[in-house]
């Protein structure tokens, strides 16, 4: 790893502070000034479709993206020759691995389709390099295990998870601030309204375009016919690569509603969750559907999370996208667009919600842009504000409603050992066959 300036990094950043500081969550550090030629790092961008394109654009601003990879090769050509991204230099390659093994690259960036993040993520720790993966994280409660594993065997490389909300200082952390400090009284209910999947179906088979290597696109999913509706913007309507919104906007929303009931430990979970309130827009039959050539994610649903101390957070697809979190003294809501509620109009964290309460959140590190807090902490050392762990707990909750969704019925969750008790089909979802060839490495 090169040295890198902790003095010019911090000079670098601290002049953009005031503007983040009112900006909206999807405020990035491609508004600052660019990190200079001595503090850059090499940065490999793996997934370059229209999210990816856009963190790479924000990774240029603090490296050099000497590799960009996609399987689709009209998304790596563009990348390649994009002025903000390969400016015409960077390696173009189909194979992911070609990126983890070249030994200039410090930084991946890991911005595929869901199924894919936690193999490319744990071989990139392996390999020595640190870690943006988007949200959300894992397809599986077993792959959960698997990152933390690799994450804890590789202490000294820095894993973020692009959650956006976790650096809205003028919403998100502003409820999560209010909570934390009990100004809305005991927590007794979140209610996470994330919306429901499209519908759609049935799609047409048909030969894959010649650009795209499907097989290795499917990767460890099973392996079918091309269905256009399956790749790119549409695969999170498909159980076999994603969880619907459960995972979609679940990983947002649940991420803020832990956070905030300090719920992000391992070992902190529901012990029940009911999943009967919930509709899928395809046939299903024992957790899996019958159609083929749908989607098939929950479009309809109210799944019911129930802990330990009396607590609930509800996870459903009707009423407001956001957050309403209810305490003894008073409830919020907030979302990417306001926060409203009586503690906010008579601000009762008027004299609680400074820079020193924003830095505490951030886990002691000044409070600023997303990728900013990143490669902060790839200097300095410590956990990210978007850091892995907690994002763990937050996918538990996001498959756990899509098992119990599937199977429509309750199912107890044992937190501390993180399986599903008492229910052998249910517990028989943590984990996937994965095809041969695709396999997540042991670790």
């Amino acid at each position: 790893m090169t040295q890198h300036s902790r003095r010019s990094f911090l000079q670098q950043t601290s002049a953009t502070a005031a503007a983040l500081a009112t900006a909206p969550y999807w405020a990035t550090s491609s508004q600052a000034a660019p990190v200079s030629a001595a503090d850059r790092f090499k940065v490999g961008c793996i997934g370059l479709g229209g999210m990816g394109t856009g963190d790479a654009h924000d990774h240029n601003r603090f490296g050099d993206i000497i590799a960009v990879c996609d399987v689709d090769a009209n998304h790596r050509e563009r990348a390649r020759n994009d002025e903000r991204i390969g400016k015409g230099k960077a390696e173009a390659v189909e194979d992911y691995r070609r990126v983890l093994d070249n030994k200039e690259v410090e930084v991946v960036s890991i911005v595929t389709p869901d199924h894919w993040h936690t193999k490319i993520a744990i071989e990139a720790l392996q390999a020595g390099k640190h870690v943006f993966c988007q949200k959300p994280l894992t397809l599986t409660l077993a792959e959960n295990q698997a990152i933390r594993a690799a994450c804890k065997a590789n202490p000294k490389l820095v894993f973020f998870i692009g959650t956006q909300q976790r650096s809205d200082r003028r919403l998100f952390l502003r409820a999560v601030n209010m909570a934390h400090k009990g100004l809305l009284g005991d927590i007794k209910k979140i209610t996470c309204g994330i919306n429901g999947s499209p519908t759609g179906g049935p799609f047409a088979k048909e030969a894959a375009p010649a650009n795209l290597n499907w097989d290795m696109w499917l990767g460890q999913a099973p392996k079918v016919d091309y269905i256009k509706q399956r790749c790119h913007n549409d695969f999170r309507w498909w159980y076999e690569y994603s969880g619907g919104k459960f995972t979609d906007w679940g990983a947002h929303h649940i991420d803020i509603a832990i956070w905030a009931s300090k719920l992000t430990e391992q070992g902190t979970g529901p012990v029940e969750v009911d999943g009967t309130d919930c509709k899928h827009p395809v046939e299903f039959k024992d957790g899996n559907p019958l159609a083929d050539d749908s989607f098939n994610t929950s479009q309809d649903f109210n799944i019911v999370h129930k802990f330990a101390n009396g607590m609930e957070i509800h996870v459903t697809s009707r009423g407001d996208n956001g957050l309403l979190i209810e305490g003894t003294k008073g409830r919020i809501f907030v979302n990417r667009e306001r926060i409203t509620g009586k503690p906010i109009e008579e601000n009762w964290d008027k004299d609680a919600y400074g820079d020193a309460d924003l830095d505490a959140l951030y886990k002691g590190k000044k409070y600023e842009g997303h990728k900013d807090n990143f490669y902060r902490c790839i200097r300095e050392g410590g956990l990210p504000v978007s850091d892995v762990y907690s994002h763990l707990q937050t996918m538990n909750m996001c498959h756990l409603s899509a098992i119990a969704g599937r199977l429509a019925r309750k199912i107890q969750w044992n937190a501390a050992t993180e399986k599903i008790e008492g229910d052998a089909l249910a517990a028989s979802m943590q984990a996937r066959v994965q095809r041969a060839g695709f396999e997540i490495p042991k670790v």
